[in-house]
């Protein structure tokens, strides 16, 4: 297995360390569910080193990276961060992603571990001059409503003015860092980009604060599904298109890229299956693999499934026909036909991440 810059950390907090699409990484160190709600409550950080990083540096780079991904990337604003996604010819996910514009010239392309080589190999032969330095950068996140002031504790000045889905450069101790405010749990949430060489000690640093606590993949599984937030190569995939995946506020519909032509087929014809999230009676989890059922017919399957700590029941994600997916429509799923009712997402509704901060 691979191993992030931040291995080495992981054993003093007794790390139970899992194979994620080749990289060993934390599953939980205290436990899954004392991370969940620390994150809910206070501040939690995960290493994210596995994830991709791509440089799309001036304008023909810049403009041929649109051509590649469902959003314009050409009128993205310097500050601004989006999220998109890269579709094969037949309109299937290749991966999600996310896009910072750091300069007027310059993108920050932020990518999922396991199509990593394929994202790179399309990038290198379509965008000029693209760098992939993802071997060379960490990832740090720290999320939960005390981040902002964990993060300003550490004198990360200037934090407190990003805005949901923006970021800058900033400099701390010396240390090289981009600051973007996105998050992947629903609570205020910063990702720090570093060099290899600074992430142990911006990790240590941050773990000598009060409010925070390390996390692992688990509690990072339980708080995205509270939100039906999709996981990459489960949730969405290459036989998923962003119309079934949910994605249409996110697609530019006058640009040009791969599949364009069958999305919009299947916008004029809108008879497809449709990504939904779902929550059980109780404590008992839709799991991923089950199929799902109305008045006994197989109308759909669940691809994400936990337990939700917040919310106190089972909580997931699934498709179903587009004439199905109406919030509180009941279904049965698993070969207990337990039942599940189509949610509005997000489930768990008072999470801080859209919140103004105020330190």
């Amino acid at each position: 297995m691979r191993s992030t810059p931040l291995f080495e950390e992981y054993a003093r907090h007794n790390g139970r360390i899992v194979d994620f699409y080749g990289w060993g990484l934390p599953l939980h160190f205290e436990g899954i569910i004392a991370e969940h709600r620390h994150v809910r409550e206070k501040a939690g950080v995960f290493d994210c080193s596995h994830m991709g990083e791509f440089l799309i540096h001036g304008k023909d780079a810049i403009e041929a990276l649109s051509r590649l991904v469902i959003g314009d990337m050409c009128a993205l604003r310097p500050g601004k961060c989006r999220y998109s996604a890269i579709l094969n010819e037949a309109a299937g996910i290749i991966d999600d992603c996310v896009a910072f514009k750091s300069s007027d010239e310059e993108i920050v392309l932020i990518t999922n571990a396991g199509p990593l080589e394929q994202v790179a190999a399309l990038l290198d032969a379509h965008v000029p001059g693209v760098r992939n330095i993802s071997d060379q950068t960490a990832k740090i996140d720290v999320q939960g409503p005390r981040a902002p002031h964990a993060l300003h504790a550490l004198g990360l000045d200037g934090i407190e003015k990003l805005a949901f889905w923006t970021g800058m450069h900033l400099v701390w101790k010396e240390v090289d860092l981009i600051v973007t405010r996105a998050g992947y749990t629903g609570e205020l949430g910063y990702e720090l980009y570093m060099s290899n060489e600074a992430a142990a000690h911006v990790w240590r640093t941050l773990m000598t604060l009060p409010e925070v606590m390390p996390c692992g993949l688990g509690a990072r599984d339980t708080l995205r599904t509270e939100m039906g937030y999709p996981l990459s190569g489960q949730d969405v995939d290459e036989t998923r298109t962003p119309l079934e995946a949910g994605m249409d506020r996110f697609i530019s519909w006058e640009t040009s890229f791969p599949g364009k032509a069958q999305l919009e087929t299947q916008q004029s014809a809108p008879d497809h299956m449709t990504l939904v999230a779902l929550r059980s009676e109780d404590r008992r989890a839709p799991r991923h693999g089950y199929l799902l059922y109305q008045d006994s017919a197989e109308i759909g399957e669940v691809t994400s499934g936990v337990f939700g700590p917040t919310v106190g029941c089972g909580v997931g994600l699934g498709y179903v026909p587009v004439a199905l997916a109406r919030p509180g429509t009941t279904l049965q799923a698993g070969p207990r036909g337990m039942n599940v009712r189509i949610e509005a997402p997000p489930i768990y509704k008072q999470a801080s991440g859209r919140d103004r901060v105020e330190l």
